[in-house]
């Protein structure tokens, strides 16, 4: 399994190689909201058969491993979808 990483506080968080392109979809866009749907055919792809609560669950996980920040960094907009807080 491909593996990518990223540091918090000098220390290296591992990541699953979907966690990964999904953190950095939502840190590169500048405070855009993704709905749902756009996070699935962005990271997984068009032809993924799947839904909504794919997401929901890596952005769970994602929250994990971020702990103490993650709300802050990884904002739910109720209805919507996600996006990450750059300051």
């Amino acid at each position: 399994m491909n593996k990518r990483a990223i540091k918090k506080d000098g220390k290296i968080l591992k990541l699953t190689l979907k966690e990964y392109e999904l953190l950095k979809l939502l840190a590169l866009g500048n405070g855009k909201v993704y709905s749902r749907e756009s996070l699935l055919n962005e990271v997984w792809g068009y032809d993924y058969y799947g839904d909504g609560r794919t997401v929901d669950v890596h952005i769970h996980n994602l929250r994990k491993i971020l702990s103490d920040e993650a709300e802050a960094y990884i904002v739910t907009i109720r209805g919507v979808g996600y996006r990450f807080n750059n300051g």
